[in-house]
């Protein structure tokens, strides 16, 4: 009995550290949701909402001893409930079928695509002959061949491509169609006609989005370089004048971050106007002796923090950082302690519930991991023998250089794992840019300042010089031999392992912390022996990718570009897709490309004359893979399996594998869940040889 409650006494002693695994656990609770199989209904709600009301009862009612686990499973019901309401509140419709035609829509925001295409995002959608219930809330457009000069809050009228944002490219990929649904985001496309103007800004609305636009026209104006522009990006958020050369060269130096508007940048901005109102102050002697400048000080940084969150367009990183910036403002309002591990733990607690889908995201990954190691670090530090033992003038360096590692190692799983990337020599590049980025801010701090009264041109100049600095090492380090290794998409249990390892250490106390090493080995010894599917089909039957000794080949080298680059960068390929197609694996004409797997003979059909060469196919191969619909051919073929588009529409992108003469599918539509469409989901996994192939005909 003593072995079993020396957990529970373990729990009761360490009473009063134990804040920092509230949000921990809720996040068990949503991610629980979220791996759900099913969609659950109001009897479950009602199940887990009466479970956390017992809980709650028996925790005040209850012994202290059970405190600690009764607060656990409460964290892991409240989870549930906080990412289940989230879902059905923010419910909207998405598209059913592929739409083209007219578009009228309210321009709220203004960006670029990964292909480099202007972008717009529209609201107050109005689409021909669809009614209002079913039309989309937000509505996303790429603007190919053309660049127009919009301002947000605009109508326009277009004619446009639109359908349902696509799920996972794969199984067990990033499904975008979940993200959409919880940005309310229900149809993407896009459109090569003229966007037209029917209707200029109402006065009053989308205030905050135009000031971002104006600012960002503004300092590109006066700063039109390509380092203008990045400096732009990173003091507004607006990333539109930024080319794809250089945020490339950003992700492959690893100093991507600095367009993110996270904490260091809502550091840099909320710490210069602190210190510019305290010293301020304090130069003015009358002030200094009647107002406290540091309390002065940090209501101006609120004042400040919560226009840059509006400003930025407050995406999960910008929120973090705000909330981040609250606690330790309020902290000085108070007297008290300003960065400890209890306020980012309180700053988790509010975002999850609030949007507990944030957890899923990479800005909330990224950004908790490096804050929460770099306060465990900095805290285990005994800086009065670091003041002793180091020269001053070296400690700003040995902090930077501590930072970058710090920050480094706890964000590197989490990057490498979304996307599919290691930069070799990120630690050089941070420590190079990250002193000049505190710059860039303070001087555009400043040159907003400034503006008003016509002096803000020194300060631009600096932001420009900052910039550029920061740009060139982007681009030397990109350019560097082995500058990228890229690192194939971990299982569904690394991440987790990892994590939970990661927060064991950290926050637990004693001896038992380093049986935190037992899930982190796991989870990389998991991450290691990862194997990649054999063959993958995307969702409309478009392009097939069979892997080989020399990496994945495809079937197709111009089209699902999206697909095929999620492919090879989660295969740990860096591989263009031009290149995939040269690969060994596919063999035969355009429209009608061989392979084999395993045993089994394929053949992936496409083009206009596809359903037409199907009987052809099915008297040759085993299996066939039709973009089209077999229920629209006539007559129907025998003799092989065919995966056409009905199929898919029930599956989603495939994965496949040829185990005992048996084919294996692994499709990415297993469960249905409310980001999903209502289609029936494809049950039978697995199909054996044609009978005429095993006849030996």
């Amino acid at each position: 009995m003593g072995i079993l409650l020396w957990p529970l006494y373990r729990l009761a002693d360490a009473r009063g550290q134990l804040f920092a695994w509230v949000p921990v656990f809720l996040g068990c609770g949503i991610a629980i949701w979220f791996a759900l199989r099913f969609e659950p209904g109001l009897a479950f709600y009602g199940a887990v909402a009466a479970i956390l009301l017992a809980l709650t009862a028996l925790h005040r009612l209850g012994p202290e001893l059970l405190h600690p686990p009764l607060v656990i499973a409460a964290c892991l019901a409240a989870g549930l409930l906080a990412a289940g309401v989230r879902a059905h509140m923010i419910a909207s419709p998405m598209l059913e079928h592929r739409y083209y035609g007219a578009v009228q829509g309210r321009v709220i925001n203004i960006d670029r695509s990964q292909s480099d295409a202007l972008r717009i995002t529209l609201d107050r959608v109005v689409l021909q002959d669809m009614p209002p219930a079913k039309t989309p809330i937000y509505v996303r457009i790429s603007l190919h061949g053309q660049e127009v000069n919009l301002d947000p809050g605009q109508v326009v009228l277009l004619t446009a491509s639109l359908a349902a944002p696509e799920g996972p490219a794969e199984p067990g990929g990033f499904d975008f169609r979940r993200m959409a649904y919880f940005q309310q985001l229900g149809a993407v496309g896009y459109t090569r006609s003229p966007v037209l103007l029917w209707d200029e800004a109402a006065p009053g609305t989308q205030m905050i989005n135009r000031l971002r636009t104006n600012l960002t026209r503004a300092m590109i104006a006066a700063v039109p370089t390509e380092a203008g522009a990045f400096a732009t990006g990173a003091m507004t958020g607006d990333r539109s004048a930024i080319s794809l050369d250089t945020v490339q060269a950003l992700r492959d130096s690893n100093l991507a971050h600095l367009l993110a508007i996270s904490g260091m940048n809502m550091a840099f901005i909320t710490g210069f106007v602190f210190a510019l109102v305290r010293y301020g102050v304090a130069l003015i002697p009358v002030l200094a002796l009647r107002i406290n400048s540091k309390k002065l000080a940090a209501v101006a940084g609120f004042a400040v923090a919560l226009f840059y969150l509006l400003l930025s367009g407050a995406n999960v990183a910008t929120v973090r950082a705000f909330l981040m910036v609250c606690v330790m403002l309020g902290a000085v309002l108070l007297d008290r302690r300003a960065l400890t591990m209890r306020s980012v733990a309180l700053a988790g607690v509010i975002l999850l519930l609030v949007q507990p889908e944030s957890l899923l995201e990479p800005g909330f990954q990224l950004s908790f991991a490096a804050t929460v190691v770099l306060i465990a670090g900095f805290s285990a530090l005994d800086r009065q023998i670091l003041r002793e033992k180091l020269p001053r003038w070296l400690m700003p360096v040995f902090t930077l250089v501590l930072t970058s590692v710090l920050a480094g190692v706890a964000t590197a799983p989490f990057a490498a794992a979304t996307f599919n990337r290691f930069t070799d020599y990120g630690l050089l590049a941070n420590l190079l840019t990250v002193p000049m980025m505190s710059v860039l801010m303070a001087a555009g701090a400043m040159a907003a300042l400034l503006a008003p009264i016509g002096l803000s041109g020194p300060a631009l100049w600096v932001m420009e010089q900052a910039g550029a600095w920061i740009l060139f090492i982007a681009h030397w380090i990109a350019g560097l031999d082995g500058a990228v290794t890229p690192i194939v998409q971990p299982g569904p249990w690394v991440i987790p392992l990892i994590t939970f390892a990661g927060c064991w250490a950290i926050l637990w106390k004693g001896r038992v912390r380093w049986l935190a090493a037992m899930p982190l080995v796991l989870g990389l010894a998991l991450w290691v022996s990862t194997e990649r599917p054999m063959l993958l089909i995307s969702s409309d039957g478009a392009l097939v990718g069979l892997m080989g000794e020399g990496g994945r080949a495809l079937s197709v080298a111009r089209g699902a570009g999206f697909t095929a680059k999620s492919w090879l960068q989660d295969d740990g390929d860096l591989a263009l897709q031009e290149d995939a197609y040269a690969r060994a694996g596919f063999s035969g004409p355009k429209g009608a490309r061989g392979f084999q797997l395993g045993d089994w003979h394929g053949l992936a059909l496409s083009g206009k004359a596809a359903g037409e060469a199907l009987a052809e196919a099915c008297a040759v191969a085993d299996l066939v893979v039709l973009p089209s619909a077999i229920a629209l051919i006539t007559p129907k073929p025998n003799g092989c399996i065919v995966i056409d588009r009905e199929l898919l529409d029930q599956t989603g992108a495939l994965a496949l594998s040829v185990q005992n003469d048996r084919l294996t599918l692994n499709p990415t539509r297993d469960a249905q869940r409310i980001w999903m469409a209502e289609r029936p989901i494809w049950q039978d996994r697995s199909l054996a040889k044609p009978r005429r192939l095993l006849a030996g005909q």
